[in-house]
């Protein structure tokens, strides 16, 4: 995009005056030691100190809404609408938008369900429950930066929150009585940018203002209001669009959710035999979202391999949920080398599938959903360009190792392993009122997933330990025939371990042991390519539990959760919360450290984040790491 001003000298310079400003300390989630409601350590979306203007789209929205004449069971799967309307007092350009909501569910028994909130069309969030646990009300707060969206909330909008749920307190579905109602209360927060005129908030190559950060002038989506279902490889989620004929960047934000035979997809079984004895769905275990431009391969997103609250055991993720479970992050697809394409005025057809998926699957499905964000060239009406290469494959090579074992009495044992590996480019130029600019894509993908079976056919015991790790590798080259080019390098890795025993006892009694390794690790480098600037997150979450003999908690059950950023310009954030089993469930927070590794043992995180703020500058589009 813009010339890059990337160079030891002013990197060092950089860092050295956003130091001389102190970082606030962060906010972070109130917690209590010693209670067993929902815990995250998570930061909370640092916020602007100005005074933000609310706009309220539900308060106390009850899943389902039960009244003395509902007829039982009771399913509500239904959209809430709701409605939206621009603060008046802020009419923006906003420095900073929000979306802030509170769930609860009360005491009793509900199984984890999956909340979305639609507005104009687009997903402004997307995640799901807690369990509820039979002795107490869990309630948690979500903050999400909406900011991309902006363009959605210049005007009135319809809305939808959608949270099914069951209410069967009389067991007549026969998995015994659902008890948990869920309530839901939402707002937007918008932090006006002072001094800013209205119109466009991208730098100084586009005709905006010196200094502010570029956002998308649209947001277009694939299907409004609903998740599509995609149960085999050639289901899309697919959208035919004429778009504006001057768009110089755009990118496909991809939601692809694993549900039911898909929900744990990292226990697939390419192996009918194996599939059948360990009640898993007949698949391979990797899945990735393919985005494809009128049948062209543009790009993929990774499966990550959410766990929700009532994953493998409920009891692992009491009071501390999986990664992301409560708020589901999109991947982030970059299709600025079509842009030329896109940009003809012809109808294009733009879809995802999900691979990996069986052929003639019934029993998973991936829920997608994916918003279209384009970046408009302010000083032309048409931006001309081309793909000059594309290597992605439009299917990927799988490579599996079945060394698992059967007796002639049904007995299982022995690995099975499944591994393949992505590289390709993908290149296009864009004529623009600024020049030409050419965006090359390098990125690499590899996956392994080990899973260890065991099964005794004369008791019934049986073990399936899974490995898995997908590591994502991805260099954007941005060059302009003016300067140094612009280079974003993102790395990202989701391993993750969970073992699923069931040992069996003389007596004919058992048990239920499970254990969780699960972990989100992501570093973006901006720079020239040869001066980088590196910005670092993890997230780590361990869990343990026992139910000896089942369905009794016994020790060890116990969990932890850590979350780290660092970034230049001074921003640090560190917290590690843990919980344990007392003397009866539920589990109980034991402890929460703040710090570990930043200066002073002090959390300092500023609201706008000087390292996301320069590089999505340079990138010429939103570059975060944070939520």
């Amino acid at each position: 995009m813009k010339s890059s001003p990337f160079s030891a000298t002013a990197l060092v310079a950089a860092a050295s005056l956003f130091a001389l400003a102190a970082a606030p300390a962060v906010r972070a989630q109130q917690l209590t030691i010693g209670s067993p409601n929902v815990a995250v350590a998570d930061p909370v979306v640092p916020l602007p100190p100005t005074k933000s203007c609310v706009v309220t789209l539900y308060t106390n929205e009850s899943f389902p809404t039960v009244t003395p004449t509902s007829t039982l069971p009771l399913w509500d799967g239904s959209n809430h609408p709701f409605t939206y309307t621009p603060p008046a007092a802020c009419p923006g350009p906003w420095e900073k938008v929000v979306y802030s909501a509170d769930f609860s569910v009360n005491a009793g028994v509900a199984y984890d369900r999956t909340a979305i909130v639609w507005l104009g069309g687009a997903v402004i969030f997307l995640g799901t429950t807690e369990e509820p646990n039979q002795l107490q009300t869990a309630s948690w707060h979500i903050n999400r930066d909406i900011t991309d969206y902006s363009s959605l909330l210049t005007q009135a909008q319809s809305g939808y929150i959608n949270l099914s749920n069951w209410y069967d307190p009389n067991g007549a579905l026969g998995v015994g009585p659902l008890t948990g109602i869920y309530h839901a209360s939402a707002q937007l927060l918008f932090y006006p940018a002072p001094g800013n005129p209205q119109g466009n908030r991208n730098g100084p190559r586009n005709g905006g203002q010196a200094g502010l950060i570029p956002r998308p002038d649209q947001v277009l989506n694939l299907e409004a209001n609903s998740l599509d279902e995609l149960s085999t490889p050639s289901q899309q989620l697919a959208a035919t669009l004429t778009l504006p004929t001057n768009i110089e960047r755009a990118f496909l934000d991809v939601y692809a959710q694993n549900q039911s035979g898909e929900e744990f997809f990292f226990f697939d079984v390419a192996d009918q035999n194996v599939a059948s004895a360990f009640e898993d769905t007949y698949a391979s275990p990797y899945k990735e979202a393919e985005v494809t431009i009128d049948g062209q391969p543009a790009g993929i997103a990774p499966a990550y391999p959410w766990i929700f609250t009532g994953g493998g055991d409920p009891i692992l993720w009491q009071p501390i949920p999986g990664v992301q479970t409560l708020d589901l992050q999109p991947y982030r697809v970059d299709l600025t080398p079509f842009v030329g394409l896109l940009d003809n005025g012809k109808p294009h057809t733009i879809a995802v599938n999900v691979n990996g998926l069986d052929a003639t699957n019934s029993t998973g499905y991936f829920q997608t959903a994916a918003s279209l964000l384009l970046y408009l060239d302010h000083g032309g009406s048409r931006v001309t360009g081309q793909v000059t290469e594309d290597t992605l494959q439009a299917t990927p090579v799988v490579n599996t190792d079945d060394q698992v074992t059967t007796t002639s009495d049904g007995s299982i044992s022995g690995p099975l392993s499944v591994t393949s590996s992505r590289e390709f480019t993908i290149t296009g130029t864009a004529n623009t009122s600024h020049g030409t600019v050419t965006t090359s894509i390098h990125e690499s993908m590899s996956f392994s997933n080990v899973q260890q079976f065991t099964l005794v056919a004369s008791t019934g015991a049986n073990t399936q330990d899974a490995v898995q790790d997908t590591k994502v590798d991805k260099t954007t080259t941005i060059t302009t025939g003016r300067g140094p080019a612009v280079v974003l390098h993102e790395f990202r890795d989701y391993p993750l371990t969970f073992n699923y025993d069931v040992p069996v006892y003389p007596n004919g009694s058992f048990a239920l042991d499970t254990f969780a390794n699960q972990e989100f690790e992501q570093q973006v480098d901006i720079g020239d390519g040869w001066n980088m600037m590196t910005a670092q997150l993890d997230n780590h979450r361990l869990a343990t539990a026992t139910r000896n003999p089942y369905p009794t908690p016994a020790a060890p059950t116990n969990s932890s959760q850590s979350y780290t950023y660092s970034a230049p310009f001074g921003a640090c954030y560190s917290r590690t919360i843990t919980s344990a089993l007392g003397t009866s469930w539920p589990s109980d927070l034991t402890s929460v450290t703040d710090g570990v590794g930043c200066p002073g043992r002090v959390n300092a995180l500023s609201w706008n984040d000087e390292f996301s703020d320069l590089a999505s500058r340079e990138f010429g589009a939103t570059v975060q790491l944070l939520p």
